[in-house]
């Protein structure tokens, strides 16, 4: 892969592979607190999205979900074997698509205050006019906003498609992802879920120890 087409990725422990994705506006550093506490349990791979931390930064309109997607291949596509893909908010969404297009890639889901995006269009539209708005605050990569956005139903719609075992993590004050905890457990082979007190959107920054806990009691359940 050539500089234009860097993806920033930190390969640690050795074992079965968990591929850690990141929310929008964050980078790979944000797992660094519960890879560390996996204490070498796992081969942990975490990478930066496009327009992302040290990650290459397109020119706009190659921000959609599909180049996203195909980055998020090209790591998955580094380990011979399936791998358990963890996800936090955008990264859980974007675990959940690449488990409806490559099932085959797929060992197991880590969701971490995520959510499968939304049926209808008042909603979508509601979303993204929040991203929008927030993005114009934020020192982005032109265009880069793209990649938070929705533009269907599409992963919501097909979540009884996916059969792996899966693991849903979410902040006690996470309110708008507690909701999504029960539609996981309505769709999802859902085999734990785990409320995390005293914390928000960022558990995994906030509490990487106990994320990490749960990581490990569910890898041992499965």
């Amino acid at each position: 892969m050539s500089d234009d087409f860097f993806i920033d990725t930190h390969e640690s422990g050795v074992g079965s592979t968990i591929v850690f994705t990141h929310g929008w506006t964050d980078n790979r550093n944000a797992w660094d607190g519960v890879i560390a506490n996996l204490n070498d349990q796992a081969r942990c791979v975490a990478w930066s999205i496009r327009g992302h931390g040290e990650s290459f930064a397109p020119p706009p309109g190659q921000y959609t979900r599909d180049h996203t997607l195909s980055d998020l291949k090209a790591i998955t596509d580094m380990s011979e074997e399936k791998v358990t893909l963890a996800g936090h908010s955008l990264g859980g969404y974007l675990s959940l698509a690449h488990c409806l297009l490559h099932p085959e890639d797929v060992e197991a889901l880590i969701l971490v205050g995520a959510g499968p995006g939304f049926r209808k269009k008042e909603s979508i539209d509601q979303w993204n006019s929040s991203v929008t708005e927030s993005a114009k605050k934020l020192d982005l990569p032109e265009g880069s906003e793209a990649t938070a956005l929705h533009t269907d139903a599409w992963v919501i719609d097909s979540l009884s498609e996916i059969k792996v075992p899966t693991l849903v993590v979410v902040g006690e004050h996470d309110k708008r992802f507690r909701v999504s905890m029960s539609v996981f457990e309505k769709y999802l082979n859902v085999k734990s879920s785990v409320v995390i007190e005293d914390a928000g959107h960022s558990v995994h920054r906030k509490k990487p120890l106990e994320v990490a806990n749960a990581i490990k009691n569910f890898l041992a359940e499965i």
